[in-house]
């Protein structure tokens, strides 16, 4: 099951994504560290009412951002469609434990249908660039990568941004 998170589910995620971080970083993958993702990062999606979580028998083992806002950093790709009408994906992540059984694949078509329902344009992400499972999943389901950004706080490696046309 889908479904908007509560203030109450904020420490699951956290438990979910440092258990995603430390899968991450035993493949080689430092994508995400102590300095993200963070509680207030959860916690402003939450006040947004942009953040999801995926129940799995009852616990929180997955979340996505499906968001509105267009972070500073994203300003500097050429994107396809015009700045006025995109959702950017953010966050996305399911528990190493469930991972390989299609929840993330779920949580972007959930997503996807949304984005199509409001008649937004497009649909906007990064991945990091040492993350090929995650380029390969993106642009197996049509996302086009366009450019690459920088979170130095989580990498020296840039992070490449995608968009899927709607």
């Amino acid at each position: 099951m889908i479904r908007k998170a509560h203030e109450k589910d904020i420490d699951s995620i956290l438990l979910l994504t440092k258990a995603c971080a430390k899968a991450m970083i035993a493949n080689h993958i430092y994508q995400w560290n102590s300095h993200y993702p963070t509680k207030f990062a959860f916690q402003n999606d939450i006040n947004r009412k942009e953040l999801y979580v995926l129940e799995i028998n009852g616990k929180v083992n997955g979340t996505i951002v499906i968001s509105t806002y267009m972070d500073a950093e994203y300003e500097s790709i050429k994107w396809i469609t015009s700045n006025q009408n995109n959702i950017y994906i953010h966050r996305l992540a399911v528990h190493p434990k469930y991972q390989g059984n299609g929840y993330a694949q779920q949580l972007m078509s959930y997503a996807e249908q949304f984005a199509i329902e409001n008649n937004y344009t497009s649909i906007r992400l990064d991945t990091f660039s040492q993350n090929k499972r995650n380029q390969k999943f993106y642009e197996l389901r049509g996302y086009k990568r366009l450019g690459d950004i920088h979170f130095p706080k989580q990498s020296e490696f840039p992070f490449h941004c995608y968009e899927l046309i709607l």
